[in-house]
């Protein structure tokens, strides 16, 4: 059967390309553009409605040269200016005050950024580590796909003009290599750890003398504020991602369901683009794969289906160091001197004359002098801190990501997890045909036990571990240096065997908070203080979420409609526990007001009812909605959270706890002038409708956006800066994304419904710029056109052959 679904795809492609020519475009090369290589490299791409391509090519090269093509096709803008990032040139061709779009580092502006990547380039980081035999290093698979990514997008460069007006005539869209999108995908896997200290590291540069007072003498910061801080920074929960699978014991017809909604960027780099890769008899998976990167990341096949959200393991660690009194650039290991590594790097400046600045390394990675704004970490003449991040060694995600496309049921998941073990920041979510359900939170983190932190923790680490999962090891000893299992493919990190699973639960959900409560019913506990926390209080969307898909669960028989449901309830649990007991104790103030921050007394009257008439959603015709919104945001911007309820949180009851508003508290009636204040100063009624408020302007019109904002817990999740003098909100910043919902009915071809959020073009000439925004903002969805039926019979369908050859 295998052999003649090869057979029929095939002369299927060969007869529709045959009958298509392949659309005339304009060559236009740039100033300086080197030619794409001609290797031969080709493939078929059958587009479908809204701009989905399904891309079929012979083997791995070819398959990642089609996917390059059509990246390019869509998204070559953004693609550029983040190789641009890459290459360490933002300050020559943007100015080094700028700042990246946070794509791929938390560098604040060009020049922290240039600076440390292209430290990565002059010290062949990427270079070595495609090097590094599998299944330490990538496979010949993955690498063939990073080459044939790179010749795709070049070849697309060489033959078509460049329409979209962010980088039409731009000198600085030039052609990539396959170091350059592997360089991507280092850069994603360093997110969470040398990427969160990016501008740490560039500025860390030596005392030139010793310093005075406590600080500078022992380089420890003050250990409360930065425990804190550090507790904010590491914080999980406000990032991305929902994501659940049942099992067949709670669906319809016995088989796995999955919904999954990451939250990610809508503008810059870091978004996902939907496509379809099939090599015949050997690989066939649809999905979203983050921008310039080869693999599907969360996706399904005719048999499975995984979906991806941010872990709570903190992927990095510090070794607080014991420096030489007579260099601060030594450092003392078991009494011995150890120099730092020094890294000299020259950065251009546009209209400016060059930069160099210095990065020192040491055996635990580079010396960082702060993690953020928030996190000090002085380096004084005794003390310095290094970063340690175990993913600096890790190109293994697109394996990861392969394994998945191969996998033929949930235990062939965590199969792939355990040979390749490339996730850097993420749990995995997954359903089957078969009816398994899966979680695990199979990520790559530094093998920091408690009992090693109990050992070897400094004050400062004392303090940052237990709140924020940051271990901080005496660096000057030896006997604690993180240790290695044995199923570990790399020195440093845990093994397979170490992390959290659960395995065909009725329901598996994440919603960014630890392994915890994956199944309320079957809480997973035993694991280190690295991966995350245990019987401590949940988000707000994470309590929505299980009473969610619990219910869901208990109801039973579900299909993929009931995903649809979900993904789109836009039910407010915040606005459960709360709105009505607002709305009385609004209507209870003395003479309907109540005293502002400002001391001004302001008439809440006209809020009381809009409370009471909130229908608890945020779907775009909700009216209330952004009353809500407004008004919780300040209340727990302003009380504790120990001080806005009167029940506390209880372990024994986490889905539950804690609930009932305290009305009393001084803040209550403070959020609720100040919110009539702020939307009457922006000019906005109410009981506006949400979609008045919250919205994306796509073609000069305002495009309706459902979801609420992290604290109110909405499953949809979606964020935007407030902003009065411009009349509230601003345009949605980041939120749902790439969504799926998938099942299966026994047939070939599983059921699956998916979503593109912000669409697939980031050009505004492009007709895909905006057609799957509309749909989100109406709530509908795109049927997947997987099988080849499917794909053939779709009215729109176009098919281009590609190749390197012009």
């Amino acid at each position: 059967m295998r052999t003649r679904g090869r057979r029929l795809l095939v002369t299927a492609v060969a007869l529709l390309t045959a009958a298509t020519t392949l659309p005339a475009a304009a060559a236009e090369r740039h100033a300086g553009q080197e030619h794409p290589s001609h290797g031969g490299l080709s493939a078929v791409i059958r587009y479908t409605e809204y701009g989905i391509p399904h891309i079929v090519a012979k083997d791995y090269a070819n398959l990642g040269f089609g996917t390059g093509w059509a990246q390019a096709a869509d998204q070559v803008c953004t693609l550029a200016d983040g190789f641009v990032t890459l290459r360490g040139e933002r300050s020559r061709w943007f100015g080094s005050a700028g700042a990246p779009d946070g794509s791929l580092s938390s560098a604040s502006t060009n020049l922290s950024s240039d600076l440390y990547y292209r430290g990565v380039r002059e010290a062949r980081t990427v270079e070595k580590l495609l090097a590094e035999p599998a299944p330490r290093g990538p496979s010949r698979d993955a690498k063939d796909l990073m080459r044939g990514w790179a010749a795709g997008y070049n070849a697309w460069l060489a033959q078509n003009r460049v329409t979209d007006p962010a980088c039409r005539g731009a000198a600085w869209v030039r052609p990539v290599t396959q170091a350059d999108v592997a360089a991507r995908g280092f850069a994603l896997a360093v997110l969470g750890g040398q990427g969160r200290g990016v501008d740490g590291i560039t500025a860390a540069q030596p005392p030139a003398t010793a310093g005075t007072g406590t600080e500078a003498v022992t380089g420890v910061p003050d250990v409360k504020d930065t425990a804190a801080a550090a507790r904010e920074l590491f914080d999980t929960a406000d990032m991305g991602s929902n994501a659940v699978a049942f099992n067949g014991a709670s669906t319809a017809n016995d088989r796995g369901l999955l919904l999954g909604n990451p939250h990610y960027p809508w503008q810059g780099g870091r978004r996902f683009w939907q496509v379809q890769q099939t090599i015949p008899g050997e690989l066939n998976v649809q999905g979203g794969t983050l921008l310039g990167t080869a693999t599907v990341s969360i996706g399904h096949t005719a048999r499975i289906a995984w979906s991806h959200t941010v872990a709570t393991g903190v992927t990095l660690n510090l070794h607080q160091l014991t420096l030489d009194p007579a260099d601060p650039t030594t450092y003392l290991v078991d009494g011995r001197p150890e120099r730092m590594t020094r890294r000299s790097v020259t950065i251009d400046v546009r209209d400016g004359t060059p930069v160099t600045r210095t990065q020192w390394w040491t055996r635990y990675g580079p010396v960082v002098t702060a993690l953020g704004a928030q996190v000090p970490l002085p380096w004084t003449a005794t003390t310095a801190y290094a970063l340690n991040d175990p993913n600096a060694a890790n190109l293994r995600a697109p394996d990861t990501a392969l394994g998945f496309s191969r996998a033929r049921d949930t235990t062939g998941v965590l199969d792939a997890l355990r040979r390749t073990q490339g996730l850097p920041w993420v749990n995995t979510i997954a359903a089957d045909s078969g009816g398994h359900s899966l979680f695990t939170q199979s990520q790559v983190l530094p093998r920091i036990t408690d009992e090693l932190v109990q050992r070897c923790s400094t004050p400062l680490g004392r303090a940052l571990y237990p709140s924020s999962g940051v271990a901080v090891l005496d660096g000057s000893r030896g006997d604690c240096a993180l240790g290695n299992d044995p199923d570990a493919v790399q020195p440093g990190i845990f093994g397979p065997a170490r992390m959290p699973v659960l395995k065909d639960a009725p329901y598996a959900e994440n919603s960014n908070d630890s392994a915890w409560l994956a199944n309320a019913d079957r809480p997973l506990t035993g694991y280190e203080r690295v991966f995350g926390t245990i019987g401590t209080q949940r988000s707000m969307r994470t309590r929505g979420a299980v009473e969610d898909v619990a219910q869901m669960a208990a109801r039973g028989r579900l299909t993929v409609r009931d995903l649809q449901a979900q993904q789109f309830a836009n039910r407010v649990p915040a606005g459960d526990l709360v709105a009505a007991d607002a709305a009385r104790a609004c209507a209870a103030l003395p003479g309907g007001t109540a005293t502002g921050s400002d001391g001004r007394a302001v008439d809440v009257s006209e809020a009381c009812g809009v409370l009471r008439a909130w229908d608890r959603s945020m779907d775009t015709g909700s009216r209330g909605a952004l009353f809500f919104d407004r008004f919780w945001r300040k209340l727990t911007a302003t009380v504790p959270g120990a001080q806005l309820w009167k029940v506390p949180f209880s372990a024994a009851d986490p889905v539950r706890t804690p609930n009932t508003l305290d009305t009393s508290v001084p803040g209550f009636a403070t959020a609720l002038a100040d919110t009539v204040t702020d939307l009457r100063a922006a000019g906005i009624a109410l009981d506006a409708r949400l979609g008045s408020g919250q919205f994306v302007v796509r073609g000069g019109r305002r495009i309706p956006v459902p979801g609420g904002t992290e604290s109110l817990g909405v499953w949809n999740k979606v964020e935007m800066p407030w902003n009065p003098s411009a009349g509230g909100y601003t345009e949605v910043t980041t939120g749902s994304s790439y969504i799926q919902a998938v099942g299966w009915d026994g047939g070939r071809c599983p059921v699956a419904r998916t979503l593109l959020t912000y669409s697939q073009s980031s050009n505004p000439n492009s007709p895909h710029y905006s057609d799957q925004t509309r749909l989100f903002s109406d709530e509908r969805w795109v049927t997947s056109r997987f099988c080849e039926k499917d794909i053939l019979s779709s009215p729109g369908l176009r098919v281009v052959r590609v190749s390197d050859r012009h």
